[in-house]
Protein backbone atom coordinates (compact mmCIF):
# COMPACT_ATOMS: atom_id res chain seq x y z
CA UNK A 1 0.00 0.00 0.00
CA UNK A 2 1.31 3.42 -0.96
CA UNK A 3 2.13 5.90 1.78
CA UNK A 4 -0.55 8.29 0.54
CA UNK A 5 -3.16 5.54 0.58
CA UNK A 6 -2.13 4.54 4.11
CA UNK A 7 -2.36 8.16 5.22
CA UNK A 8 -5.83 8.55 3.64
CA UNK A 9 -7.01 5.33 5.27
CA UNK A 10 -5.72 6.47 8.65
CA UNK A 11 -7.44 9.86 8.28
CA UNK A 12 -10.69 8.12 7.32
CA UNK A 13 -10.49 5.89 10.39
CA UNK A 14 -9.73 8.92 12.54
CA UNK A 15 -12.79 10.77 11.20
CA UNK A 16 -14.98 7.73 11.82
CA UNK A 17 -13.64 7.43 15.37
CA UNK A 18 -14.34 11.13 16.00
CA UNK A 19 -17.86 10.74 14.60
CA UNK A 20 -18.41 7.69 16.78
CA UNK A 21 -17.20 9.56 19.86
CA UNK A 22 -19.38 12.55 19.00
CA UNK A 23 -22.43 10.31 18.62
CA UNK A 24 -21.70 8.59 21.93
CA UNK A 25 -21.24 11.95 23.64
CA UNK A 26 -24.52 13.26 22.23
CA UNK A 27 -26.40 10.13 23.27
CA UNK A 28 -24.89 10.31 26.76
CA UNK A 29 -25.66 14.03 27.00
CA UNK A 30 -29.27 13.58 25.84
CA UNK A 31 -29.95 10.76 28.29
CA UNK A 32 -28.51 12.72 31.22
CA UNK A 33 -30.36 15.90 30.26
CA UNK A 34 -33.66 14.01 30.06
CA UNK A 35 -33.03 12.71 33.56
CA UNK A 36 -32.02 16.18 34.73
CA UNK A 37 -35.36 17.62 33.58
CA UNK A 38 -37.27 14.90 35.37
CA UNK A 39 -35.26 15.40 38.58
CA UNK A 40 -36.48 19.01 38.81
CA UNK A 41 -40.18 18.14 38.48
CA UNK A 42 -40.67 17.54 42.23
CA UNK A 43 -39.14 20.96 42.88
CA UNK A 44 -41.51 22.48 40.31
CA UNK A 45 -44.58 21.00 41.98
CA UNK A 46 -43.20 21.92 45.38
CA UNK A 47 -43.18 25.56 44.31
CA UNK A 48 -46.76 25.28 43.07
CA UNK A 49 -47.65 24.00 46.54
CA UNK A 50 -45.75 26.93 48.06
CA UNK A 51 -47.79 29.36 45.98
CA UNK A 52 -50.99 27.79 47.29
CA UNK A 53 -49.55 27.94 50.80
CA UNK A 54 -48.79 31.64 50.43
CA UNK A 55 -52.24 32.24 48.96
CA UNK A 56 -53.74 30.82 52.14
CA UNK A 57 -52.19 33.65 54.16
CA UNK A 58 -53.24 36.28 51.65
CA UNK A 59 -56.81 35.02 51.88
CA UNK A 60 -56.57 34.92 55.68
CA UNK A 61 -55.51 38.57 55.71
CA UNK A 62 -58.21 39.47 53.17
CA UNK A 63 -60.82 37.88 55.43
CA UNK A 64 -59.48 39.99 58.30
CA UNK A 65 -59.68 43.19 56.23
CA UNK A 66 -63.28 42.41 55.37
CA UNK A 67 -64.05 42.63 59.10
CA UNK A 68 -62.46 46.10 59.23
CA UNK A 69 -60.43 45.63 62.42
CA UNK A 70 -59.93 48.75 64.47
CA UNK A 71 -57.30 47.59 66.97
CA UNK A 72 -53.76 48.57 65.96
CA UNK A 73 -52.24 45.27 67.12
CA UNK A 74 -54.66 43.25 64.98
CA UNK A 75 -54.03 45.48 61.95
CA UNK A 76 -50.26 45.14 62.33
CA UNK A 77 -50.57 41.35 62.63
CA UNK A 78 -52.75 41.31 59.52
CA UNK A 79 -50.22 43.32 57.56
CA UNK A 80 -47.41 40.93 58.60
CA UNK A 81 -49.44 37.86 57.62
CA UNK A 82 -50.49 39.45 54.33
CA UNK A 83 -46.89 40.41 53.54
CA UNK A 84 -45.68 36.89 54.36
CA UNK A 85 -48.21 35.43 51.93
CA UNK A 86 -47.15 37.79 49.14
CA UNK A 87 -43.44 37.16 49.72
CA UNK A 88 -43.99 33.40 49.82
CA UNK A 89 -45.81 33.51 46.49
CA UNK A 90 -43.19 35.81 44.96
CA UNK A 91 -40.29 33.59 46.05
CA UNK A 92 -42.00 30.50 44.67
CA UNK A 93 -42.59 32.35 41.41
CA UNK A 94 -38.94 33.36 41.31
CA UNK A 95 -37.86 29.76 41.83
CA UNK A 96 -40.17 28.62 39.02
CA UNK A 97 -38.65 31.30 36.79
CA UNK A 98 -35.15 30.00 37.58
CA UNK A 99 -36.26 26.46 36.71
CA UNK A 100 -37.78 27.62 33.42
CA UNK A 101 -34.66 29.64 32.57
CA UNK A 102 -32.43 26.56 32.45
CA UNK A 103 -31.38 26.08 28.83
CA UNK A 104 -30.59 22.41 28.38
CA UNK A 105 -29.31 23.08 24.87
CA UNK A 106 -26.61 25.40 26.21
CA UNK A 107 -23.01 24.35 26.93
CA UNK A 108 -22.54 22.35 30.11
CA UNK A 109 -20.73 25.21 31.86
CA UNK A 110 -23.69 27.51 31.25
CA UNK A 111 -26.15 24.90 32.56
CA UNK A 112 -24.00 24.52 35.68
CA UNK A 113 -24.13 28.29 36.23
CA UNK A 114 -27.91 28.31 35.83
CA UNK A 115 -28.27 25.46 38.31
CA UNK A 116 -26.02 27.27 40.78
CA UNK A 117 -28.23 30.37 40.47
CA UNK A 118 -31.31 28.21 41.05
CA UNK A 119 -29.69 26.58 44.07
CA UNK A 120 -28.79 29.92 45.67
CA UNK A 121 -32.24 31.41 45.06
CA UNK A 122 -34.01 28.32 46.36
CA UNK A 123 -31.93 28.36 49.54
CA UNK A 124 -32.84 32.01 50.14
CA UNK A 125 -36.45 31.07 49.46
CA UNK A 126 -36.34 28.35 52.11
CA UNK A 127 -34.56 30.50 54.67
CA UNK A 128 -36.96 33.42 54.34
CA UNK A 129 -40.18 31.41 54.27
CA UNK A 130 -39.03 28.84 56.82
CA UNK A 131 -37.04 30.69 59.44
CA UNK A 132 -39.63 33.44 59.70
CA UNK A 133 -41.88 30.93 61.50
CA UNK A 134 -39.79 31.46 64.62
CA UNK A 135 -41.90 34.61 65.07
CA UNK A 136 -44.60 34.41 62.40
CA UNK A 137 -46.81 32.09 64.40
CA UNK A 138 -47.50 34.97 66.81
CA UNK A 139 -49.18 37.29 64.26
CA UNK A 140 -50.93 34.28 62.73
CA UNK A 141 -52.52 33.54 66.12
CA UNK A 142 -53.46 37.20 66.41
CA UNK A 143 -55.11 37.18 62.98
CA UNK A 144 -57.04 34.01 63.80
CA UNK A 145 -58.23 35.65 67.00
CA UNK A 146 -59.11 38.77 65.01
CA UNK A 147 -61.20 36.70 62.61
CA UNK A 148 -63.21 35.64 65.64
CA UNK A 149 -63.67 39.25 66.65
CA UNK A 150 -61.09 39.19 69.45
CA UNK A 151 -57.82 40.93 70.22
CA UNK A 152 -55.30 38.39 71.49
CA UNK A 153 -52.87 41.10 72.55
CA UNK A 154 -55.51 42.78 74.70
CA UNK A 155 -56.75 39.52 76.21
CA UNK A 156 -53.48 37.66 76.70
CA UNK A 157 -50.46 39.92 76.12
CA UNK A 158 -48.22 37.43 77.91
CA UNK A 159 -48.78 34.95 75.06
CA UNK A 160 -47.50 37.50 72.56
CA UNK A 161 -44.47 38.56 74.58
CA UNK A 162 -43.51 35.02 75.57
CA UNK A 163 -43.83 33.93 71.93
CA UNK A 164 -41.64 36.78 70.74
CA UNK A 165 -39.27 36.22 73.65
CA UNK A 166 -38.70 32.69 72.41
CA UNK A 167 -38.92 33.33 68.69
CA UNK A 168 -36.57 36.29 68.32
CA UNK A 169 -33.65 34.66 70.20
CA UNK A 170 -34.32 31.43 68.30
CA UNK A 171 -34.15 33.28 64.98
CA UNK A 172 -30.95 35.05 65.97
CA UNK A 173 -29.40 31.81 67.22
CA UNK A 174 -30.23 30.08 63.93
CA UNK A 175 -28.67 32.94 61.97
CA UNK A 176 -25.55 32.82 64.17
CA UNK A 177 -25.24 29.04 63.74
CA UNK A 178 -25.54 29.41 59.97
CA UNK A 179 -22.73 31.95 59.94
CA UNK A 180 -20.62 29.82 62.32
CA UNK A 181 -21.09 26.65 60.26
CA UNK A 182 -19.96 28.40 57.06
CA UNK A 183 -16.73 29.70 58.53
CA UNK A 184 -13.72 28.20 56.68
CA UNK A 185 -12.37 26.77 59.95
CA UNK A 186 -15.31 24.36 60.16
CA UNK A 187 -14.49 22.51 56.97
CA UNK A 188 -17.38 20.99 55.04
CA UNK A 189 -20.02 21.55 57.74
CA UNK A 190 -21.55 24.53 55.94
CA UNK A 191 -21.64 22.67 52.63
CA UNK A 192 -23.32 19.66 54.24
CA UNK A 193 -25.93 21.93 55.79
CA UNK A 194 -26.53 23.62 52.43
CA UNK A 195 -26.85 20.25 50.68
CA UNK A 196 -29.44 19.09 53.19
CA UNK A 197 -31.35 22.39 52.90
CA UNK A 198 -31.38 22.50 49.12
CA UNK A 199 -33.10 19.12 48.78
CA UNK A 200 -32.52 16.16 46.50
CA UNK A 201 -33.92 17.53 43.24
CA UNK A 202 -31.26 20.17 42.66
CA UNK A 203 -28.40 18.03 44.01
CA UNK A 204 -29.30 15.11 41.73
CA UNK A 205 -29.65 17.42 38.75
CA UNK A 206 -26.27 19.01 39.42
CA UNK A 207 -24.75 15.55 39.72
CA UNK A 208 -26.11 14.57 36.29
CA UNK A 209 -24.76 17.72 34.66
CA UNK A 210 -21.40 17.15 36.33
CA UNK A 211 -21.34 13.66 34.80
CA UNK A 212 -21.72 15.21 31.34
CA UNK A 213 -18.88 17.65 32.07
CA UNK A 214 -16.57 14.79 33.13
CA UNK A 215 -17.53 12.71 30.09
CA UNK A 216 -16.74 15.61 27.76
CA UNK A 217 -13.30 16.04 29.33
CA UNK A 218 -12.35 12.39 28.96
Amino acid sequence: MELDELKATWQSLDRRLQQHNAINLQLFRDSRLDKARSRLRPLFWGQIAQILFGLLFVLMAAALWSRQPETASVVIAGVIVHLYGVVTIALAGGTLAKISAIDYAAPVLEIQKQLTALRKFYMRNGMITGLSWWVLWVPVLMVLAGLGGGDLYARAPSVIWIGLGIGVPGLLATWWFHRWAHHPSHGQLGKRLDDSAVGGSIRKTQSLIDEIARFEQE
